[in-house]
């Protein structure tokens, strides 16, 4: 059962509690070790706070911890980026998640790119961070398993990687708890008040705290299945996207497929279908040509 946390907002003796109450994973938000990058992402804690998370945590019980660390920032360079994985890489958690920066529409940060007060790293160097970020990692025994996601290796195969996460990549059955929690129960995807009050109250009367639903298509469950399997390293099991959908991958996506491999955005064999690690730089604009193939189910 894994706890997401702040550095800023954790003290050893609530720690201790989390882990009495049965939370054996501990996800930390560190975001940087550098506090010129925490200043710049707008976190309120300090590179000692995010060192200082990860000791506590150790003390407090947890051994199974993940750590997740953004790249991808204004002025930052090869050498400032592996300052954090060196650091991450030291502490020896069992899990490492590295996700590039993306600015959100009318946010400040949104606003400074816009107007050009920031400048964010180009494409090339954001290309060449991805390519240090799966080498270093690499080279120090984490797998990589998603595209943002690195598990330590065991002796006890996948047993560092986000279990939870693979449920959604593997477009499995999960159920929510807890205010605003979504669950899929295919072919139905449902949701929760987000409102704590109105939840607990709804929950108190017996009734199902749901403040929607959506029933899925055929088509939106292909598409779905698509895009969440092409985020992974293992990508598309052919074989169970047959058995799933009843169609045959290959056959019904052939011109897009052939497209993407002349263009080395992407491999696929008897068994799986998988992008290049150049494909997954580009995985939205892959997935929406996915999309804009018409196709019969």
């Amino acid at each position: 059962m894994t706890l997401e946390v702040n550095p800023a907002t954790v003290t050893v003796e609530n720690l201790k509690t989390y882990r009495r109450c049965g939370f054996n994973r501990l996800n930390i938000g560190v975001q940087s070790f550098q506090n010129d990058n925490l200043q710049f992402l707008g976190r309120i804690h300090s590179a000692a706070d995010a060192l200082l998370s990860v000791k506590w945590a150790r003390q407090a019980g947890f051994d199974n911890i993940g750590l997740d660390l953004i790249y991808g920032l204004a002025g930052q360079d090869e050498k400032n980026w592996l300052r954090d994985l060196k650091q991450a890489v030291d502490l020896k958690p069992q899990h490492i998640a590295c996700y590039m920066l993306t600015t959100e529409s009318g946010t400040p940060l949104d606003r400074d790119v816009k107007t050009g007060r920031t400048r964010l790293p180009a494409d090339e160097t954001v290309r060449e961070l991805f390519d240090t970020t799966i080498d270093y990692l690499a080279a120090h025994g984490y797998k990589h398993y998603e595209i943002s996601n690195f598990a330590r290796c065991s002796g006890d195969g996948d047993a560092n990687v986000s279990k939870h996460n693979l449920k959604y990549w593997s477009f499995a059955p999960y159920l929510g708890l807890g205010p605003s929690a979504h669950s899929f129960v295919e072919p139905e995807r449902f949701w929760n008040h987000r409102g704590v009050e109105k939840y607990m109250r709804q929950i108190q009367a017996g009734i199902l705290p749901l403040a929607g639903k959506e029933k899925l298509t055929k088509e939106q469950m292909i598409m779905e299945a698509v895009f969440l399997g092409l985020r992974t390293v293992r990508g598309i099991d052919l074989n169970l996207f047959k058995v799933k959908f009843n169609i045959d991958f290959g056959q019904i996506f052939c011109e897009t497929i052939a497209e993407l491999e002349t263009e080395g955005m992407l491999k696929i064999n008897d068994r799986h279908c998988t992008l290049t690690r150049t494909g997954l730089l580009f995985l939205d604009s892959i997935a929406s040509r996915f999309v804009c193939q018409e196709f019969d189910v």
